[in-house]
């Protein structure tokens, strides 16, 4: 993740244009920590390329299984800083939903 940065046209070789947004190859995202729930704010981890990296990810940034949630993982607000000094990208809620669709990883809700 370090070095893979998540903005129009800085991706280079490995790196796919849809619409607005240049996607890296290698890309975890995290929105702004601002649903509310159990007394604080939560953020959304994707990954905009696979699973298995979300899942390596976040068990590398000690973030339990239980958390995650279809296709992405509730973190707390204060991981937030943590897990961009890991290298999560932040974007906003929008563009975070735009690549999980993008990417063919979002799961919809049943019902």
């Amino acid at each position: 993740m370090p070095g893979c940065r998540w903005w129009p046209g800085s991706c280079g070789i490995g790196g796919f244009r849809t619409a607005q947004i240049d996607y890296c190859s290698v890309a975890i995202l995290i929105d702004p920590p601002i649903w509310p729930a159990h007394g604080t704010r939560f953020s959304h981890l994707v990954s905009d390329a696979s699973l298995a990296e979300l899942h390596d990810f976040a068990a590398r940034a000690g973030i339990p299984q239980r958390a995650f949630e279809r296709d992405h993982y509730d973190v707390p607000e204060r991981m937030h800083a943590d897990l961009v000094g890991a290298g999560a990208e932040p974007v906003s809620g929008r563009v975070l939903v735009r690549a999980l669709i993008d990417s063919g990883l979002r799961v919809r809700k049943a019902g």
